[in-house]
Parts: structure tokens; sequence; C-alpha cells
């Protein structure tokens, strides 16, 4: 299910803020009008790859909140999983030191809703979720713009980690159309030409390049 152009899902979850801090009525509508935002599911907590990503994006926190960005992580552990997962030391497999918001997806519902949830299962009529199996989520990423819109999504297998650069590529991307009104050209990045989005436009970005 493409969400591209559709308002975000909305939800509220009990979520993890700052390393140790857990609140019950976490939801991303605090962001609308304010920031962008960069929404990312991860299968599971206390596994491998999934700690890399949360260590990369916490690295380059402060490039995406200098962008006006928020960046949320989500999984369908629990609350109290994620926050013992933060109390654990990176060396020792841990994310001690995450301080951007993890949601708990409990309910699994969260997932469904981005369509990000792996599993065996299926929806009855009365669009209750039913399980036959573990249930967990596979990575994937929203850009979600200040008006609550997805703008860009991105679902990996579960072996496979992301980019963080990528992420941060598009949403200079995304933030470079909206201050300029051009399109973004393949291979676009910070620092470059746009094009305007007409024949002309295309036809003299061509020839320059």
């Amino acid at each position: 299910m493409a969400l591209v152009g559709k308002k975000a899902p909305s939800f509220t979850a009990a979520a993890v803020l700052n390393g140790v801090e857990i609140v019950e009525n976490f939801s991303l509508d605090q962001y609308v009008g304010k920031k962008h935002v960069i929404f990312f599911f991860y299968p599971k907590d206390f596994t491998f790859v999934c700690p890399t990503e949360l260590h990369a994006f916490q690295e380059r926190l402060a490039d995406f909140e200098s962008r006006g960005c928020a960046v949320v992580a989500c999984s369908t552990d629990t609350e109290q999983s994620h926050w013992g997962w933060l109390q654990v030391e990176k060396k020792m497999g841990g994310i001690k030191g995450i301080t951007y918001p993890i949601v708990a997806d409990t309910t699994k519902t969260i997932s469904l809703n981005y369509d990000t949830l792996f599993g065996d299962y299926d929806v009855n009529d009365n669009g209750d979720l039913i399980a036959t199996g573990p249930m967990i989520a596979f990575r994937g990423l929203f850009l979600i713009d200040k008006a609550g819109v997805v703008r860009h999504q991105l679902i990996n297998d579960l072996p496979l980690g992301r980019n963080v650069d990528e992420a941060i590529r598009v949403l200079d991307a995304l933030q470079f159309n909206e201050e300029n009104g051009e399109v973004c050209p393949a291979n676009w990045s910070k620092g470059k030409e746009g094009m305007n989005a007409d024949h002309k436009g295309v036809a003299d970005y061509l020839a320059k390049h």
C-alpha cells in the first residue's frame, strides 16, 4: 500500500523519550504544522541490525534537527522492552544514548496501518487483527511533511539495513522543492541545482548536464 501523498495514519501509543521517560500518549500529531518527521520502523529490540540503525540515526540527529525534522522510531515491542534496551551499553549490543522517541506498537495496529507488518495474520470482517504467528515490522521509513502528509516511503526486508545519508538527502530534496518550487533530478544532493518542471526547464537542465 502506497501512503505517499496521503495523510500519515494517526495513532496514540506509549513511547520512551530521551532514553528514560515512558509516556502513554505519544502521537505524531504534535509535529503537524511545526516539523517534518522521519518515522521509521525496525523489527525487534535486542537484535543485531536494529541497533546499528538506531545508533546511525542518533549520530546524525543534529543534522535532522538543524533541518527542523524530528526523528521517531517504532517497533512492535513493549515500552518496557524499549526502556530495558535503552539501559544497555552500545558495546554490549544495547542502544543507550538514543534520545529520540521510540514508540511501542504493542497492538501491531501502527505497523498494520503503515503497511509494514510482517508475519502470519489476517483481518476479519470486523476489521480485527487475528494473529496466527509472530508479527514484527519490516524496516519501513516514512518522510512526513509539516502538513502531516507522507512524501516518501521506503520499506526494506528484515536483513537489509537502511542508509541514513539517503534519508537526509530525500529530506533535503523535499525542503528544496518546498522552498524553491523546483524539482530534483536523479542523484540530486544539497547544493546542486534543481530544475523547473516544464519542457524548457528540463531541456535547459539536460543541455547543461
